[in-house]
């Protein structure tokens, strides 16, 4: 099953799309996509991951190429670490496997704007989307956060345009793979499918 949720900054988009993976059996994962540039970046990173500090959580952190994703590699530290704050057994490659992957615009940048110059749209969305679908047959569950950064009406430069455009195309395509679809506005999920 695959779930998209998506809000605007701040709106509580996060926290719901946590909250869809708490009834999962089996394990969690969080699959982080930022990219770590500078010591504010670091510092954004090591907030969130005490923010999923005991929340049950195997933190896999993939800026890029998510459809390479290998969830059997986790490490037997982790793993430890995993049952210890789940109290749960973990049976092994047969359990059931969620993840919630935060977030499409932070995968999308790091896929359009590398240290080798900036890919196309469309290869970015060919690549994003065929990927999202290699990740998601390796799962029972996958949940995805995206941004709504489209109702500000300002025009950028030419490259931030054409991610914007890289963005939409990608949650559209999303939305119409997604068994389930939530806006959060303001901390409220609006249901818009399933």
């Amino acid at each position: 099953m695959i779930t998209l949720v998506t809000g605007g900054s701040g709106s509580g988009k996060s926290a719901y799309a946590e909250s869809l993976l708490s009834f999962c059996e089996g394990i969690r994962y969080y699959i982080a996509t930022m990219q770590i540039y500078d010591a504010e970046g670091e510092k954004k990173v090591e907030r969130h991951r005490k923010l999923r500090a005991g929340k049950g959580f195997l933190t896999i952190e993939s800026p890029m190429n998510v459809g390479k994703i290998r969830f059997a590699c986790a490490g037997e530290a982790e793993q430890a670490q995993y049952r210890q704050e789940t109290e749960r057994k973990v049976q092994g490659s047969s359990e059931k496997k969620s993840a919630l992957l935060e977030c499409m615009s932070n995968l999308t940048a790091n896929e359009m704007f590398t240290k080798d110059g900036m890919k196309s749209e469309e290869e970015v969305v060919e690549k994003i989307l065929s990927e999202i679908q290699t990740l998601s047959q390796k799962l029972d569950n996958l949940v995805i956060v995206t941004n709504n950064v489209f109702e500000d009406g300002v025009i950028y430069d030419a490259g931030t345009m054409e991610y914007l455009r890289a963005l939409g195309r990608i949650n559209a395509a999303l939305a119409r793979l997604a068994d389930r679809v939530a806006e959060v506005v303001v901390g409220i999920p609006v249901e818009l499918k399933g």
